[in-house]
């Protein structure tokens, strides 16, 4: 007998264990003129518990894409009070990776739940992109202990992966989302016109997050990419409506019967993500989110054909759809990362154990617990030198 078996033995009436689960259920909706009063979907979430005190923000950005948001959502509101109680007219605070850098803007809103005087059964109506909604999602799950927040993502990036999951957070000490926690929103609900007011360089930005989850999870979906590049790289509505709602159930798909709370090590979701989270703090946000991921993949895409693991075929075909989508694949600051100083910090995000996920094929992966960093360092060569 082992000597915790022994220390548990001898003092099993002080010992006791808690046991519990939490089932969690909450709509991902996809729609357009969500603010239009005869849309029900935003009133329908709110419906069985109605009226519910709401709360809403949005993201500066957005308000300044889009003419009359504050009149929209006092609108809606009016058309369907036996749902939704505005608490205030809507709030706009700054969007962007700016928005998430350190804690001021967590503080504003917390100042903003207690002066409206919030409670567990009111609503944050979050309008914005990933960022704006990340930030956003930890202010209201430290209030009170948690506050039901409904998301309304507003980017390709939001929409299809950032806006969609568990998670919130802001960034500290120089580093991505340090500061966070996981808690599951109480709804999503996707319009998909917000689209169509974005910089091209944003919309574009989330086709990574597509190409990332087609590679390692569903290889139809990869050629659906493929067959579809030209008018997904013009930002053709149709075909990134498409794009959006079928990456944001693989997401789902996996959030759903993998590792939610991230407990362990593998997270075949940060496919590219090692690399491309260096890569936005090095460049101090220089470079968006998805196109620091585009550089990522194509850099484990790289590595993993060098190891072979990955046919070069494949390799040059998931390579070519990113450029062909308009990524550009090489940067200054990605020739001056430290490689190895990147893995290490994300091994310290993962939780000790260094888990990168790389493509064996085209919608198949596989979990390595070691780099070789004399390949990586190839690779890198290697992609900073590639024309197409």
């Amino acid at each position: 007998m082992g000597q915790d078996d022994a220390w548990h033995k001898e003092n099993r009436e002080r010992v006791f264990w808690q046991e519990f689960s939490v089932p969690w259920r909450f709509p991902v909706i996809f729609t357009r003129n969500v603010f239009a009063p005869a849309n029900n979907a935003l009133a329908t979430v709110f419906q069985a518990a109605g009226p519910v005190p709401v709360l809403a923000i949005a993201d500066s950005g957005v308000a300044e894409a889009n003419d009359g948001l504050a009149d929209a959502v006092q609108a809606y509101a009016s058309s369907h009070r036996n749902a939704l109680r505005l608490l205030s007219p809507l709030h706009v605070l700054p969007g962007g990776e700016k928005c998430k850098n350190g804690a001021a803007q967590v503080d504003r809103l917390h100042r903003l739940f207690h002066k409206h005087k919030l409670c567990r059964h009111s609503v944050v109506l979050a309008i914005g992109g990933g960022a704006f909604l990340d930030m956003a999602g930890y202010a209201a799950a430290t209030a009170h202990r948690g506050l039901r927040l409904v998301r309304l993502p507003t980017t390709t990036l939001a929409q299809n992966d950032a806006g969609i999951g568990v998670k919130n957070g802001y960034n500290s000490f120089g580093r991505k989302n340090w500061v966070g926690t996981f808690a599951p929103p109480f709804a999503v609900i996707s319009d998909l016109n917000f689209l169509s007011t974005l910089p091209n360089r944003e919309c574009r930005a989330g086709l990574a997050e597509a190409v990332k989850v087609a590679v390692i999870k569903d290889a139809g979906f990869f050629q659906l990419l493929s067959g579809q590049r030209k008018k997904l790289a013009a930002l053709e509505l149709e075909q990134m409506e498409e794009m959006i709602i079928r990456c944001a159930a693989l997401h789902l798909e996996h959030i759903a019967a993998g590792d939610p709370f991230e407990q362990g090590s593998a997270r075949p979701l940060d496919f590219g993500h090692w690399s491309a989270h260096a890569l936005e703090e090095a460049s101090g946000g220089e470079i968006l989110h998805g196109e620091a991921v585009a550089m990522g993949m194509a850099l484990d895409c790289l590595y993993a054909a060098e190891k072979g693991l990955l046919r070069e075929e494949e390799r040059d075909q998931i390579i070519h759809l990113l450029q062909d989508l308009g990524f550009r694949l090489s940067h200054p600051v990605l020739a001056e990362l430290d490689l190895e100083g990147a893995l290490d910090r994300f091994r310290q995000h993962l939780g000790g154990t260094l888990c990168i996920t790389l493509p064996l094929g085209i919608g198949c992966r596989a979990e390595f617990h070691q780099m070789d960093l004399e390949v990586l360092h190839s690779s890198r060569d290697r992609l900073m030198a590639h024309k197409g």
